[in-house]
């Protein structure tokens, strides 16, 4: 990892010592479920729809005795409620048939789970399980590549270049700190940089 690199994280952890997952939940499963529904929709959003959901029904055996329709109707408000109610519906039973019940811990096994990506296996296994992972985001992809940790267009291959630039060690904290800073400072349209922690390290053509 470059002096440059580990002087962007490190003032970004001082920026944000808080910066962790706003998804709130207390099982994997709950925070697997949680990711597929936060896909174009807000962490805060998803977090009113779980606080109904999981209190209703906290694991698999209370989830799987709900419709799809009853799916949708906890979901209505979220993006893509009807997809995503689908999508949770198939990768309940798929958990209980496939992998006993139990939220699996390989990317390869994760992703077989119907609605679940590369960055949704990346969340659970970081934020559920403690391994080293990046999760690329909308906010990660942009800030990273706006602020040079990576050259890239696509999710994947922002998080390849990622993992090579950061220490692994990093990985799981890096992945928070951009998303926090790109919530809170370096947004899409007006990026605050006149009060940015990395203004100076940053290498972006058209900061203010």
């Amino acid at each position: 990892m470059t002096d440059k690199t580990r002087i962007i994280l490190e003032k970004l952890e001082t920026a944000y010592p808080d910066a962790h997952c706003e998804l709130n939940f207390k099982t994997p499963l709950q925070l697997l479920a949680a990711t597929v529904m936060s896909a174009q929709t807000t962490d805060k959003q998803v977090n009113k729809v779980t606080a109904v959901l999981f209190s209703d029904h906290p694991d698999l055996d209370s989830l799987l005795t709900l419709s799809q329709q009853d799916i949708e109707g906890y979901i209505h408000s979220l993006g893509f409620y009807r997809t995503k109610a689908a999508h949770l519906y198939e990768m309940f039973r798929k958990l209980r048939d496939d992998f006993g019940g139990v939220v699996p811990q390989t990317h390869e096994e994760l992703e077989s789970l119907p609605g679940v990506g590369r960055k949704t296996a990346n969340v659970v296994l970081a934020n559920a399980f403690g391994q080293d992972a990046i999760a690329v985001d909308t906010h990660v992809l942009r800030v990273s590549n706006r602020i040079g940790l990576a050259q890239a267009k696509t999710p994947e291959e922002t998080e390849k270049q990622l993992m090579e630039n950061i220490d692994q060690s990093w990985w799981s904290r890096a992945h928070h700190l951009l998303i926090f800073h790109g919530r809170y400072q370096c947004h899409a349209r007006k990026p605050e940089c006149a009060t940015c922690p990395i203004y100076d390290e940053c290498g972006w053509e058209s900061r203010g």
